[in-house]
């Protein structure tokens, strides 16, 4: 049986399912914008924490563009609240409690970062094949290049974590 959201219009539309999938991205990204401070403030690894700290910068870009996105389609972008960013986030921030050695906290902070980026490069993927679909095709290549911001900062990540891996590794033998 289908979960009907009480109160909730039901969606029968690619532009409102577009809708709806922009107006999550903007609450992760919103939120993601609250938790990287704290995820730089964290951090032992000064390229990791210059790397939280770079992402900041680029993911308020991402909540602008969104933003633009939606001042020229005519909606919000507040309204909904990402549930699975709040549980990305939180899981970032258990991370951050943990009692772990400075390395080992660092490579957690990047595991915990990379499950964010992933959730984003899906968000991403998505809403761009949407706007093709709807022939939004300034949101299109807007969107393309927060796609592309997220890939590469994923793969600044994989190059990160694999460096601190190798070295943590090389210590404990």
């Amino acid at each position: 049986m289908p979960r009907i959201v009480e109160g909730m219009p039901k969606i029968t539309s690619l532009q409102e399912v577009f809708v709806d999938q922009i107006k999550d991205l903007y609450s992760a990204e919103t939120q993601i914008i609250k938790a990287l401070p704290k995820l730089a403030k964290a951090a032992t690894s000064p390229d990791l924490k210059k790397g939280f700290l770079d992402h900041l910068e680029q993911t308020k870009g991402h909540a602008a563009r969104l933003e633009t996105i939606c001042e020229e389609l005519d909606f919000k972008p507040t309204g909904k609240k990402c549930l699975a960013t709040a549980g990305l986030v939180a899981e970032g921030a258990e991370a951050i409690e943990e009692d772990a050695t400075p390395e080992m906290k660092d490579i957690m902070l990047m595991a915990a970062a990379q499950r964010v980026e992933h959730y984003e490069m899906a968000g991403y993927t998505c809403v761009c094949a949407l706007a093709k679909a709807l022939d939004y095709n300034d949101a299109l290549k807007a969107l393309s290049i927060t796609l592309s911001e997220e890939t590469t900062t994923d793969k600044k990540l994989i190059a990160l974590s694999t460096t601190a891996i190798e070295k943590a590794n090389a210590v404990e033998v």
